[in-house]
């Protein structure tokens, strides 16, 4: 029967749109962190303080700071420092901080510009993985096909 579509192929349309959908979605969380961190500079640069800060605490994905403002109150932004890379424990650093949101702070001179490449990277390896296991599904589904016209010869 032509156009009857045979559990198989159904499976294999669904991990391919699954594949398609896993791989699309990283690339929105990319575009959105790309995005967010351009908003977070946008809104610094807006309001910009600068000051010197102890670096408290550093972890695989944040350091946490302590930086006192003008009017005498001290801050620790509970998320840490926007792009705190190289940073260690007990130094001193200049950072820049939203005055009208001192939880907002990065290191000075320092901007979203850092996220391109690891997120670059990232929609990088996402898409050559979703291509190449696309490819090898697609082959892989054109196997039996072929084989199937070569033992049937003369038709």
């Amino acid at each position: 029967m032509l156009g009857a579509v045979t559990t198989s192929e159904r499976r294999q349309r669904l991990a391919r749109r699954v594949l398609l959908g896993v791989a699309g979605l990283l690339t929105a969380l990319c575009v959105g962190l790309l995005l967010a961190a351009i908003r977070n500079d946008q809104a610094i640069s807006g309001h910009l303080g600068v000051t010197t800060a102890d670096v408290n605490a550093v972890s695989w994905d944040r350091a946490i700071i302590r930086f006192e403002t003008p009017d005498g109150v001290v801050h620790i932004p509970a998320n840490g420092v926007l792009y705190p890379s190289g940073l260690v424990a007990g130094d001193l650093v200049r950072i820049e901080y939203d005055t009208t949101n001192p939880e907002l702070a990065r290191v000075a001179g320092r901007t979203a510009v850092l996220t391109l490449l690891p997120l670059g990277i990232t929609v990088l390896i996402t898409w050559l993985v979703a291509g190449s296991l696309l490819w090898w599904m697609r082959h892989r589904a054109r196997q039996p096909a072929a084989m199937a016209a070569a033992a049937q010869p003369g038709q």
